[in-house]
């Protein structure tokens, strides 16, 4: 097969028009995007041989990017050289193709990516991403990133997750690692961190922080170079952080016995404001906003037992969220609002293992989206398709991703151990 796909691309690209003798490539920005294909399939895609310095790394990322998104289906094909004049739309068509990616990395060091519409017979979109020095490295890794992303909107009309990132904790300190599972490493200054969360600009994560006193102090930690801050209470726990959709709020859980749960001004004033008051050892803990950042979730015990709750920003109208209703043991938590406001993720203990659940917010549905090993700490990617979890199904505890459509799992992490992972934003911008 690899052989005859070879074959029609060299027909593809040589026997050609004699009238014919280049492709425009310039066409402006702002066509249609997305094609025309049949609802609840994936387009085929299929990914010339890429030109300039290393272009065998930029086409393998393109079409892993891709093939991660879950909404496109990569056509694999043989190498070769990369493909000059008119495309001969037929033949790439003959192979399932409805779009077609050109790129090559310029002189002047930016990815170039033209995207073809094979049923159209025109060039869609073109597009250059600026690829930071060195070669190879994170940033120049996540500008390719980016250019897949901007393929996958093209094609499908939805922006892709490939320029995200997770941080996530291990060896007792925070990691952070593609959205591809490459250049993992560790966030220096860190140690003891725990439950990290990224701020909607992608520029900072806060965390809580565990002393060998066993106080806990959140941290902000900016990693554009700025000054680290830290909040905390006259409490002994601070944990479990989360920034509000315009960066503007920190919600986290404090106390000694108990916790409640407090806002703070994460760039101004360090004066807290308290929205909930659990009595005795009761725990309001693990706080997520909804998109526009008027409700948040949160993990209670004030029935005795932790369920998921629903409050209004500054604390008021908490209502239940979970119920009675499903599984065989109460015990619901560590809820994550999903970005397109429409599903509340969560873990839920069945047979006396924790998993991933989401109830639809619409109508109070519940979908089960794990069964093997132990899955924990649900975090939404942006474009709330994808889950990233806690998992034990390899054996230790490692980052997965979900994709909640499909079902199709993949590992992310597999060094030590790793767990309480939160996706990032799309990081368009770089930092």
């Amino acid at each position: 097969m690899m052989q005859r796909i070879a074959a029609l691309l060299f027909t593809a690209v040589c026997c050609l028009p004699s009238a014919v003798l280049s492709q425009d490539t310039s066409v402006t920005r702002g066509v249609r995007i997305g094609l025309t294909y049949a609802p609840g399939t994936r387009p085929g895609v299929l990914i010339t041989p890429v030109g300039g310095p290393n272009a065998d790394s930029v086409r393998v990322m393109l079409a892993r990017d891709l093939d991660f998104g879950d909404r496109i289906t990569v056509i694999q094909s043989d190498g070769g050289e990369p493909p000059t004049g008119t495309l001969n739309y037929p033949v790439y068509a003959s192979l399932g193709a409805a779009a077609v990616v050109q790129a090559s990395v310029t002189p002047a060091g930016s990815l170039h990516v033209v995207v073809h519409d094979v049923g159209g017979a025109r060039v869609m979109d073109v597009a250059d991403y600026p690829l930071p020095a060195p070669a190879l490295g994170a940033e120049w890794r996540l500008a390719v990133h980016r250019g897949s992303d901007g393929v996958e909107r093209v094609v499908t009309g939805a922006k892709g997750i490939a320029a995200t990132r997770a941080v996530f904790e291990h060896e007792g300190m925070l990691w952070i690692v593609d959205s591809d599972g490459s250049q993992a490493h560790a966030v220096s200054g860190t140690e003891g961190g725990l439950s990290p969360a990224w701020h909607p600009s992608g520029r900072y994560i806060a965390y809580d922080e565990l002393a060998n006193t066993g106080h806990q102090t959140i941290v902000v930690r900016d990693f554009t170079g700025g000054p680290s801050r830290r909040f905390a209470t006259r409490h002994t726990l601070n944990m479990s952080p989360a920034f509000s959709p315009d960066g503007n709020t920190l919600a986290f859980a404090s106390g000694d016995d108990g916790t409640d749960i407090f806002t703070v001004a994460p760039f101004g004033s360090s004066s807290t404001t308290r929205l909930t008051a659990g009595p005795g050892a009761t725990s309001n803990a693990s706080p997520s906003f909804n998109p526009d950042g008027r409700q948040m979730a949160f993990t209670s015990s004030r029935l005795g037992h932790a369920e998921v709750y629903i409050m209004d920003a500054d604390g008021t109208n908490q209502d239940l969220l979970t119920t009675t209703s499903f599984g065989d043991q109460l015990y619901r938590s560590d809820p994550d609002w999903s970005p397109d406001g429409r599903r509340v993720a969560f873990q839920s203990q069945i047979s006396g293992v924790f998993q991933i659940m989401a109830i639809n917010l619409r109508d109070r549905s519940v979908q089960a989206f794990t069964s093997e090993g132990r899955n924990t700490e649900p975090s939404w990617a942006p474009d709330s398709r994808h889950l990233l979890f806690s998992s034990t199904r390899s054996g230790t505890s490692q980052l997965w991703v979900l994709d909640t459509e499909s079902g199709r799992t993949r590992q992310l992490t597999r060094a030590g151990k790793a767990r309480l992972g939160a996706w990032s934003p799309r990081l368009d911008t770089g930092r």
